[in-house]
């Protein structure tokens, strides 16, 4: 809304000052540019009136722009995420272990069958890699491993078992959000916002872990700092952009996981 006045210590010429805003007009009320008597109009007025006979109805502080449609759509989004986020509970470090321990446990048994499928067709020597497995088990090293690999067809074995693992996370993760582990413990891992895990982001996190797994050289930092996240995050959600939440919102707070 524009306002004018009338400034009557001009004398000659047009002595209508403005558009003001209706602040600038009560700093001038203040300053004495302006009096009761002085003529002031702003849109919407038919005629000239008097400052005082329109002073009580500008007491009201001016009401703000409205918000475009495109704007208000923004912040209502904004708000509805916002309140989501707050209502969800992160899956914390010990539940997510025992999940990645019981997802380990099932490929391992996955894992043991088909060394013993290989064992039948000759590639594998089973005495062989149960002398390595113990020795590596009374003493873990990284010679015992390139040990092992050197053995024959543990090298076909690991690469074989890699890309099952990778099928087996990928996979279970893109289609429920989820692997096995997970739903036992029933928690899930989502986007930042919310959104379902896609494939592309679900090949992308994988990747992202190999990263994390290899922080297990430094204490394992990348899984550790899910301790102090406030969103409970390891080093792969950081990059892939990913939460790790459980099922329910409708947890009891107070209960330990």
């Amino acid at each position: 809304m524009k306002w004018f006045y009338i400034d009557t210590s001009i004398t000659e010429g047009d002595r209508r000052q403005g558009p003001f805003s209706l602040e600038e007009i009560k700093n001038f009320v203040q300053e004495g540019k302006i009096t009761d008597n002085t003529l002031v109009w702003h849109s919407g007025e038919t005629d000239w009136k008097r400052w005082k006979d329109v002073a009580e109805s500008t007491e009201e502080e001016e009401q703000p722009e409205e918000l475009s449609e495109e704007e208000m759509l923004k912040q209502t989004i904004e708000t509805l995420l916002q309140n989501k986020m707050q209502r969800k509970r992160f899956a914390g470090f010990f539940v997510r272990a025992n999940a990645f321990i019981i997802d380990n446990i099932i490929l391992s048994i996955f894992g043991a069958v088909f060394l013993y499928l290989l064992s039948l067709v000759g590639l594998v020597d089973l005495t062989s890699v149960s002398e390595v497995a113990n020795e590596y088990i009374s003493n873990p090293s990284t010679a015992i491993v390139s040990k092992a690999l050197e053995l024959p067809g543990m090298s076909t074995f690991f690469t074989i078992w890699s890309v099952v693992q990778a099928i087996y996370f990928i996979v279970f993760h893109a289609i429920s959000g989820a692997t096995p582990g997970k739903k036992l413990f029933h928690i899930h891992v989502e986007m930042a916002t919310g959104e379902k895990l896609n494939w592309a982001f679900s090949i992308f996190r994988f990747i992202a872990s190999i990263v994390t797994q290899a922080t297990l050289i430094f204490y394992g930092l990348g899984y550790l700092i899910v301790l102090v996240d406030p969103q409970k995050r390891a080093v792969h959600d950081f990059i892939a952009r990913t939460r790790v939440v459980h099922d329910g919102v409708k947890q009891n707070e107070n209960k330990e996981v």
